[in-house]
């Protein structure tokens, strides 16, 4: 589990380097998970350590909402001042995260039954 953990810390910082060095204007943390699905798709299969460290993790996701939380609290203000912005933000993006997902997920689908065949 270790190993998973410095994996996916070491993939997080070479995305924040690759977007410092290039100024990309997006998260260098999704680089780093580009990178992984990358990675995981060239190897064909899921590690077993990687599955049980997300599998970990995905039990205590709620705890990464905190700090999100506690960002909106500070800004409450400016968010309602610009509440419909950021209300058609939060709207589109839900949609476009199910369409890329639902489309990911049909993907794989596919992928998986070739595989089968």
């Amino acid at each position: 589990m270790l190993t998973a953990v410095a994996v996916l810390l070491v993939l997080q910082l070479v995305g924040e380097v690759f977007v410092r060095l290039t100024q990309l204007p997006v998260p260098g943390a999704l680089v780093g998970l580009l990178l992984l699905f990358a990675g995981l798709v060239w190897r064909g299969r899921l590690p077993a350590a990687l599955r049980d460290t997300a599998k970990h993790v995905l039990q205590h996701l709620m705890l990464l909402f905190i700090p999100a939380v506690a960002g909106i609290m500070l800004h409450f203000d400016r968010i309602a001042a610009e509440w419909l912005p950021f209300l058609l933000a939060c709207i589109l993006g839900t949609a476009i995260t199910i369409v890329v997902t639902a489309l990911t997920l049909s993907w794989m689908l596919k992928r998986q039954n070739r595989g089968q065949s």
